[in-house]
Formats: structure tokens, sequence, C-alpha cells
């Protein structure tokens, strides 16, 4: 036993020497990359867009990326908008590292009226495509605004018959159905459809944002609707608020109907290949507190690759994950990519002050 003693020693100090993937990531002006650890996901690259104002996707997309790399294998991007490297989501206009976007396997969005410039929106069309799949969150239905009226995208604003997110995911901007930042969400599995694979391991979820009105086309496959709580906590009851609603002009429940809030869809592309979207209205950076709601993203970039959809996919953040709540303008200022690896700030609870503007 005393002979073994130093083998185990020696063999503690080799791990602890081991460089993690998260130590081995690397990253620049507005992007970050994991590279692939072991798991089913190994040969794929995934591109995580971070671009929304409120909803902090530059939090979540770095969590979600460090899952899919460092629990499933994938290689896995993430693309923010900065300020010369400062992460700013006020900055619609900037896309770190576009030219990732050229080898893509899958995109999972998280953006909010985007005006990239036209270099990388076409590597962005061009991604979609190429076919590629993918998964949308929560504003990702309108995801652009403001492409200027000359350019080979403008196709894209939401405002354009609903843009980008009507004609890819299904679904651009309506309303809060529930009242926003007062009533909470849970979900509730359309008949059907428990026996999906996207929906492996998936329990019912809930999330402290709130239902959006949402009306997919006939060619989706709705998977989870949302009931719209009274109140902010998992245990409240049904809301029993009536509002009227543009479509009939008549007093309605907003639990009738139960709206839409995750969705799958097969949709023909411009170029006549298809991509395997999923969709779902849910995911701020504070929903994603849920585990199944994680699991559901993960299984919906497996699901999207037409890879096996793990039984119950392993989605433990890598960090203790504390993220901050929704809100414009509260997010952490003066941070870099390489700051969202690790465990952030405490999350943000006042309004960071404007950037000097430089004379």
């Amino acid at each position: 036993m005393k002979r073994l003693l130093p083998l185990w020693a020696a063999l503690a100090a080799l791990v602890l020497a081991l460089p993690s993937v998260a130590e081995a990531f690397t990253s620049g002006p507005g992007w970050l990359e994991f590279p692939a650890g072991k798991g089913s996901g190994a040969g794929k690259h995934v591109v995580l867009l971070s671009g929304d104002e409120e909803y902090r996707s530059e939090e979540s997309m770095p969590m979600l990326a460090r899952i899919l790399s460092e629990r499933h294998g994938f290689r896995c991007t993430v693309l923010f908008s900065h300020d010369d490297g400062v992460i700013n989501p006020n900055n619609t206009a900037s896309l770190g590292k576009p030219e990732a976007l050229d080898t893509a396997d899958a995109l999972v969005l998280g953006l909010r009226f985007r005006n990239w410039n036209e270099a990388a929106l076409a590597k962005f069309d061009a991604a979609i495509k190429r076919g590629v799949p993918i998964v949308a969150t929560r504003t990702s239905t309108h995801a652009f605004s403001g492409i200027p009226k000359d350019s080979a995208y403008v196709g894209y604003n939401w405002n354009n018959e609903g843009g980008f997110g009507r004609k890819v995911l299904g679904e651009t901007w309506v309303s809060h159905w529930g009242k926003h930042k007062f009533e909470a969400t849970r979900t509730a599995v359309e008949p059907g459809a428990e026996k999906l694979a996207i929906l492996n391991g998936v329990g019912q979820i809930f999330v402290d944002t709130d239902v959006y009105e949402a009306h997919p086309p006939s060619d989706v496959e709705v998977l989870l609707r949302g009931q719209v709580l009274k109140g902010m906590s998992p245990d409240d009851g049904l809301s029993d608020r009536t509002s009227k609603r543009a479509n009939d002009k008549q007093e309605q429940g907003v639990n009738a109907p139960a709206m839409a809030v995750a969705w799958t869809r097969v949709v023909a592309n411009a170029a006549g290949t298809k991509n395997r979207v999923l969709t779902t209205t849910m995911a701020s950076a504070s929903d994603l507190k849920d585990e199944s709601l994680r699991r559901l993203i993960v299984n919906g970039v497996f699901w999207g690759l037409d890879l096996e959809v793990p039984a119950k996919a392993d989605v433990t953040p890598l960090v203790e994950w504390k993220p901050s709540k929704y809100s414009f303008n509260m997010f952490h200022p003066g941070l870099k990519a390489e700051d969202f690896v690790g465990v952030l700030p405490p999350p943000v609870t006042a309004t960071p002050p404007s950037p000097k503007k430089k004379k």
C-alpha cells in the first residue's frame, strides 16, 4: 500500500496540471471559442450569437457554450456585440468575428433588433442557406431591425412581413401575452408531443419572463404551451386577468388560448435547402436557472443536427450560475469576452453609466 501512495500522488498531480477545456479557450474582440471536449457532438461547430439589450444573452450564451463543449463535445464559438472588444449589448450594429459563421454547423440565437453590416449579414445569410439548424431564444423572433432599404437583407427586418422571425422561425414580435415583469410562465406539454426525443428529460419549466403572444403557422410542431401565472412564483395559480386583443376586439382571459412557447419547424430557405428550427420564446439568462429549459436548448442542438438526443443530457453549468435579472441597460459594463467564461460579478442592480464619448 505504501508503494502505491507515490503513484496516486503522481496521478493526482498530473490531473491537476492538465488544463480544463475552459482554461484552453481562446478569445478576441467580441468573441470566445471553446474547443471540443469529449462527447457525441465531436466534429460539429456550434456558433452562439449574443446580441440583445434586455435579456442578458451576453451571460447566457457563454454558459450554454461551455455546457455544449465540455459536457457534449461540440466546438463552440460565442459572438458578441461589442465596442472595440468591450461587450456592449446596445451596439446593435456590432458582431464579433462574423467569419466564424463560415464553418458553423448549427446556430444558437440570442438576438434582438440587430442591424449588422452587409458583410456580417452576408455570412449569416449564407449559413442559413447552407441549411444549418437553428435554436432561437426569446427575442430572436424579432432578431433584426433597421437594416437599410437598399440592403440585400432588408427582408430580415422584423417589420418586413414578419422578417426573419416569421419567415424562418415561425413568428415575429406580436405582444406580451402575460404582464411583463409581473406574470411569470409555467409550461404544459402539447398533447401528442410527450414522447418526442427533443423533450427527452424535459420536465415542467418555470421561468420568470412572461408569455409572448405567438401564432406560429400550421407547419410547426408545438412542443410546449405557456401558462400565464398570477405572479412571479412557480407555485402561483393561473392569471385571470383579461385583456382586449387586436384580432377580435373581444374580452378574453390571457390564458385562452394558451400560447405556444416552444415549437419545432423544418422550413425551406431561398437556396432550396431546409433548416431544422427549434424556437422558444423563453430563455432569458434568468430563465435558464431552470434545468429543463437548459436541457430543451441542448436537446435542440442535437435534434437540429440529426444526432441522437440524449435520454437526459447533462446540463449542469460549469460555474455557479447567478445570472442578472432582465432589464434594459442592466448589463455589466467594461467586461471583455473572456470575462464571461468564469463566475461573473454580482448581478447588476443599477443602470451602467454611459461610456464617455471619444473627442
